[in-house]
């Protein structure tokens, strides 16, 4: 979709703004709106950066680390692009040459990484929140019968199924094919609207809404694990966030809105709601695996552990924590 609103930019020599029902200092203002994305996306990229190293190289992996390294690495690729194709869009707006050559390959290769790193995202989050909702439902068999290399087996298929579906996008739904409405087309736009807003968005609902009932019985009696808040609190994000864009890219297909300069401001909305949820998801971890109570210093490592610890531990902590305060007031009443 991208792809497509850059060259609904382009098909007025003169950016007449007027006839779009802009004003004239309307690319002005876009170009403001990009540049303040490209600062936030600075902002996302040193996050994931950040949990991306902690995770490999100074945390014990588990089995959710795993996806999170992979989550942060198809954020942080996400960022860069999104970045670039903001670079090309400021171009558009205020450059000089906004033809330049090599402009054509430069955006089918930006838009095929940008729409894998998209998927990537949405494929382990649905797979996270899933495989936390079974590992409650069904605990016993969950550890007994789970693969020991499950998640790095998920990840590669996630992968290799995100690439082969953005290849297949951005090559058989070129924006001449997407003007012409061809068959391929609606059948590749079809199958991209499907798979996040008719299977992946109720698999991470109805496994969202387990966690969250979780989360209700069991903090009256002990701590909720941290891993429910992230997963639940991300899951949402990116609902709200990337799901909507989806569904912009599709009506904008079947000619439901335009697709001329009045749909720029709609893009760098969409824009800015994907980048938040690329950006948001690193501070998540760092903010829920704080110890807020305590005054001690605590560093970003100590965070993350907290924040991806296994269950069972994170309740054997919350015991024995319980367990010390409860000592402690013990003594305190003798000695008085």
């Amino acid at each position: 979709m991208n792809t497509t609103i850059t060259n609904a930019t382009e098909g007025n020599d003169t950016l007449d703004y007027n006839a779009s029902g802009h004003s004239d200092y309307s690319h002005i203002h876009f170009t403001i709106a990009a540049v303040v994305a490209l600062c936030l996306c600075v902002f996302g990229l040193v996050g994931n950066v950040m949990v991306f190293w902690y995770l490999c190289f100074k945390i014990q992996r588990n089995k959710y680390t795993i996806y999170i390294i992979h989550l942060s690495t198809a954020d942080a690729f996400f960022i860069i692009f999104t970045g670039l194709l903001l670079m090309v869009s400021i171009n558009t707006f205020i450059g000089q040459e906004i033809y330049f050559k090599g402009k054509e390959p430069l955006l089918l290769f930006i838009e095929i990484f940008y729409d894998t790193m998209q998927y990537v995202g949405m494929y382990i989050l649905t797979t996270i929140s899933m495989e936390r909702c079974i590992s409650v439902l069904f605990p016993f068999w969950y550890k007994c019968n789970r693969p020991h290399n499950l998640s790095r087996i998920i990840c590669t298929v996630v992968w290799i199924l995100a690439s082969a579906e953005s290849l297949l996008k951005n090559l058989a739904c070129t924006p001449q094919a997407f003007e012409a409405q061809t068959t391929e087309c609606t059948t590749v736009e079809v199958l991209t609207f499907v798979l996040p807003i008719g299977i992946c968005l109720p698999l991470m609902v109805i496994s969202s809404l387990t966690l969250l009932i979780k989360i209700q019985r069991t903090i009256k009696q002990q701590y909720p694990p941290k891993l429910y808040i992230i997963i639940t609190t991300a899951v949402l994000v990116f609902i709200l966030s990337v799901l909507p864009f989806n569904f912009l890219s599709f009506v904008m297909y079947f000619r439901l809105v335009s697709t001329d300069l009045q749909t720029v401001g709609l893009f760098f909305a969409t824009t800015y709601c994907t980048l938040l949820n690329s950006t948001i998801n690193p501070y998540i971890y760092f903010i829920v695996g704080k110890k807020w109570k305590q005054k001690s210093h605590n560093s970003i490592q100590e965070a993350l552990q907290r924040a991806f610890r296994e269950g069972e531990e994170e309740n054997d902590d919350s015991k024995s924590i319980r367990t010390n305060n409860t000592s402690s007031q013990t003594n305190l009443t003798v000695a008085i």
